[in-house]
């Protein structure tokens, strides 16, 4: 019995580490994507958030957010407390007591698998600040979202807080890390304001093509595949038979969402445009595994499907939509990660019976307004200490060598600044 539970404990460790290593994967999948979908002129800045942001996550989730998040003794279902470093591993006493309070994975492997959800949390920001926006600014406010504002919410439903005492339901995180990223994206963009020439003196939508749709396009399927580990790993055991079928199941509703999505914004695209649109269809993508990640276990493959195929169609009328807002997102993570992921938390009741309407429309505010609150004063601070936009002079001629010193495709602008 000893070596059955050792064994299972084994496994469900491995699981779990792959899984992580499957969402730390995730974060190429964004670096290329936002690459992809900016100007040459910015890609080198844009890169260089996405790595440096990947690795303040780790180091802030380790000084303090997983203690804030995860924390041995709350002060209250509202408010965690503050702790610092990070604590040991369970012990093998622990783990062969058995009962309910018994850990069946290791207390490392959950740190691993916490922290690069942290990290996705983050990323989303990234894209819908491009090419305007200081790095070392978006550095600064990476530290504060890693470190308390995402791990405060994750407390109030995945912590044992008072998210989860009243029964919001979000599986893997459409609300705690998509909306959660996507309402800081939202704050910091309207501090910032649109790129220049984004929209014209009379209101018009200028269109700023991204620099390389190739790139883009590998980057959607990157995360197409790392949304396995974030769907599947938050399952949080597979060794069983039960566990092992719940694990295939969410793979299954996880890939048929992706599917959905792609087609609906397809079809979407063409009705509105007249003409296929790729940027819609990676996003489409995106916005069925946002949708189907709040509850990916409970559906059957078709209503999966369906959940994807609304969350394609409601992407690309929110892209429209924020434009018309006025809200420059040069990637639609807003659209995607936000809007999407609230409708991913509105779809659960419908295949969970033990979600309902209200404790799903109550999370989701509470997410949002936190998110955004709490952001919008870190952002106004930054702004007023150190600034968040660059100049106009340095947005005209990239980003890349004003924050970085270099550019991404030095052979094909030939440090000219007014390249794409």
């Amino acid at each position: 019995m000893e070596d059955l539970t050792q064994l299972s404990y084994a496994l469900d460790t491995f699981y779990f580490l792959v899984s992580g290593a499957l969402v730390m994967w995730m974060a190429a999948g964004f670096a290329m994507l936002e690459a992809g979908l900016v100007r040459a002129k910015n890609t080198a800045e844009i890169l260089t958030k996405n790595v440096s942001l990947f690795a303040i996550a780790c180091i802030m989730y380790m000084l303090m957010g997983y203690n804030i998040m995860y924390p041995g003794d709350a002060v209250s279902s509202i408010w965690p407390g503050i702790s610092f470093l990070l604590g040991g591993d369970n012990t093998v006493e622990a783990v062969l007591a058995g009962g309910d309070d018994a850990p069946y994975y290791s207390g490392m492997a959950d740190f691993f698998f916490q922290v690069v959800f942290v990290a996705t949390a983050m990323s989303i920001v990234s894209g819908a600040v491009a090419e305007r926006m200081k790095l070392w600014s978006f550095l600064v406010f990476a530290v504060f979202m890693t470190g308390l504002i995402y791990p405060i919410q994750g407390y109030w439903k995945w912590g044992g807080g008072f998210l989860d005492a009243m029964g919001f339901q979000d599986f893997a995180g459409s609300g705690v890390v998509h909306l959660c990223g996507a309402a800081a994206a939202l704050a910091g963009v309207i501090l910032l304001g649109a790129r220049k020439g984004k929209y014209g003196p009379n209101g018009e939508v200028r269109a700023i093509p991204g620099a390389n749709m190739p790139l883009a396009t590998l980057g959607m399927f990157i995360l197409w595949l790392g949304w396995f580990g974030f769907n599947g790993g938050s399952e949080l055991k597979i060794s069983d038979v039960g566990e092992a079928n719940a694990v295939a199941m969410v793979f299954v509703n996880t890939n048929m969402a992706a599917a959905g999505g792609v087609i609906a914004a397809l079809l979407t695209a063409r009705l509105v445009f007249g003409k296929a649109d790729l940027t819609m269809a990676l996003n489409g993508a995106l916005a069925g595994l946002v949708a189907i990640t709040a509850e990916p276990l409970a559906p059957s493959a078709l209503w999966a499907t369906i959940v994807g195929v609304i969350g394609g169609i409601i992407v690309v009328f929110s892209i429209i939509t924020m434009d018309k807002l006025k809200i420059d997102d040069p990637v639609g993570a807003i659209s995607v990660h936000g809007v999407v992921g609230m409708w991913g938390l509105l779809a659960v009741p419908f295949s969970n019976g033990d979600a309902t309407f209200g404790t799903q429309i109550t999370g989701l505010v509470v997410i949002l307004a936190w998110t955004f609150a709490a952001s919008f004063i870190v952002w106004l601070v930054i702004k007023a200490v150190m600034g968040i936009r660059v100049s106009e002079e340095e947005e005209y001629e990239g980003v890349d060598i004003g924050e970085c010193g270099l550019e991404a495709y030095p052979e094909f602008t030939g440090s000219r600044g007014s390249g794409a």
